[in-house]
Order: C-alpha cells, then sequence, then structure tokens
C-alpha cells in the first residue's frame, strides 16, 4: 500500500509491478514507491492515521532540533526498507502543534506508530538505525 502524496489516497501496487510508472488511482499523480517518509500538515495526519490499511509510523519533528535531523535519515531507512508495508510520515511541531498536541508529545523527536486508527508504540529520542528499525518491526 502506497500513499499518494498529492491526495492522499492509498493505493495497492503488486510487488511485480508492470513496466511503467504507476500513478494514483484517485488523481492520477505519480505514486512514490520509495517509502520515503511524506511531510503531512494536521488534516493529512488525521486523515492517514484514521484511514490507513497498514501501519503509520509518525515522526513528530522540528527543523531547529539537532536530534531530529539526526533521526531524520534512520526514518527515511526504515521507510524504503518497509516501503508498502508501513507509511511513513512527518509532523514538522513548528508549523502543525495541533497533532503534536492532541497526541501529548512533550519532547521531540517522538515516534508513534498506529495500526487500525489507534496508537500502538511510542519512543521519544532518538536511537541507531538498528534499534529503530527493531521497535518499528516489533510494533507495527
Amino acid at each position: 500500500m502506497f500513499r499518494c502524496a498529492s491526495c492522499g489516497a492509498f493505493n495497492r501496487v503488486p510487488e511485480n509491478h508492470p513496466g511503467g510508472a504507476p500513478t494514483c488511482g484517485k488523481c492520477k499523480a505519480a505514486l512514490d514507491l520509495s517509502g520515503a517518509p511524506q511531510a503531512v500538515d494536521a488534516a493529512a495526519f488525521e486523515r492517514t492515521v484514521a484511514g490507513s490499511p497498514v501501519p503509520v509510523v509518525v515522526d513528530f519533528w522540528a527543523p531547529w532540533c539537532g536530534p531530529c535531523r539526526m533521526a531524520a535519515p534512520i526514518l527515511e531507512q526504515i521507510g524504503k526498507e518497509q516501503a508498502g508495508k508501513v507509511v511513513v510520515l512527518k509532523v514538522n511541531t513548528d508549523e502543525h502543534p495541533q497533532p503534536s498536541a492532541k497526541m501529548g508529545v512533550r519532547g521531540i523527536p517522538t515516534f508513534i506508530v498506529f495500526k487500525d486508527g489507534v496508537e500502538r508504540a511510542r519512543q521519544s529520542g532518538v536511537s541507531s538505525a538498528a534499534a529503530m528499525s527493531q521497535w518499528v518491526s516489533r510494533s507495527v
């Protein structure tokens, strides 16, 4: 399952997708199959968590936060390793404070895994790539 960065729709794309770039079934935009984290606003966060058919890993971060910047490549690696199996979102807490306030995020970076619209796991702070990958795998 892949989330369209343009309209937010979820799209099934088979692993052995025939030639050509896949497009969103709703808006026809090109789909990114890399699994790279997607920046979202408050509304897109709510819609994605509530309607995702696959687990959602959310990174609550801010551009001025050093540990957040250190976590970014780790999260990107996890997204690529789990492409199609999880959706990775990034919520900039400076630009979109509502989701972090609603979720009770007290420090950044904070990572939350949602499954079926419900919080399943939470971790604050940066850990190694291996530890973070294991945490996501256990949580989804």
